[in-house]
């Protein structure tokens, strides 16, 4: 088990974790954090605010009854797409309609302020019968953030032509942040023109993400928020070992460091794009 990274100087103005999983612990990562401490570190970094994903009903569950309990924590919660297979071959269809169900009843609760993270991924599920699967159940999220005014967070690996062609298709809601953004600057161009927000995380940091750069570089000021993750996607120079939010200044000063603007600037605009993706807390 790897050492607890080190933290650095704090953030000289406030930011958000737009994205985390304080319920998740790995220990092959190394030693984990329980959420109160996470979130006490977290500020302590200048890191003041943190939005807490479900990626299926127990843990959007956990996510809205403990955001419920934090002034500082608001709540997404939604079905990942590998986890939508899942649900169908253990429970069967009637099985994946009670889990919307559940999700929907959620999404409707005060401290949910987010349907997600919800989307494609073609990495961990290339089955084709199992990717239709991920098009239905994408297609129900989209359509339950739009009934419920909630941002929708889109998990997009491996599938940005389909998840851009549905979203295109479906009609997208009026918030979109496309969590852990993965895509070239031609889409970073095309989220922007649609004013969909692009999340940035530790992947920006690694040496083989030059791509995922040159997107941060062209996109406005106005498009791009910070995230963990946790307790994946560790910033360098902490890669490999638990991430959780009060590392996210490594990020944010990697993300000013490739646009090449003042690292006060970047903090301002990250915690004013967080209040309009997921209003004020």
């Amino acid at each position: 088990m790897k050492e607890r990274p080190a933290s650095t100087d704090p953030l000289p103005r406030a930011v958000a974790d737009s994205h985390c999983h304080l319920d998740v612990t790995d220990q092959d990562l190394g030693d984990s954090l329980d959420p109160d401490e996470a979130l006490a570190l977290a500020r302590d970094a200048g890191v003041t605010r943190v939005v807490q994903v479900g990626c299926d009903v127990d843990s959007s569950t956990w996510a809205a009854d403990f955001a419920e309990t934090r002034s500082d924590v608001v709540a997404a919660v939604g079905l990942h797409p590998n986890e939508v297979p899942r649900i169908v071959a253990r429970d069967g269809r009637e099985g994946l309609q009670a889990a919307f169900a559940s999700i929907e009843a959620l999404a409707m609760l005060p401290s949910v302020r987010a349907v997600g993270e919800t989307g494609l991924d073609y990495f961990r599920t290339p089955n084709i019968e199992d990717q239709a699967l991920q098009h239905q159940s994408f297609r129900w999220h989209i359509d339950l953030a739009k009934r419920t005014d909630r941002t929708l967070v889109i998990h997009d690996r491996e599938a940005h032509a389909d998840v851009l062609r549905i979203l295109d298709e479906e009609g997208a809601p009026d918030r979109v942040v496309f969590h852990c953004f993965s895509g070239d600057a031609v889409m970073a161009r095309y989220c922007a023109e649609r004013d969909w927000l692009c999340s940035f995380a530790g992947v920006v940091t690694y040496k083989n993400a030059e791509d995922l750069r040159q997107a941060l570089r062209v996109l406005p000021r106005h498009a791009m928020l910070v995230e963990t993750d946790a307790p994946y996607l560790t910033p360098v120079p902490h890669r490999g070992a638990s991430n959780a939010s009060y590392l996210v200044p490594f990020t944010v000063r990697a993300m000013a460091t490739v646009r090449d603007e003042p690292l006060d600037q970047v903090c301002e605009d990250l915690w004013s794009n967080t209040e309009r993706a997921f209003g004020s807390w």
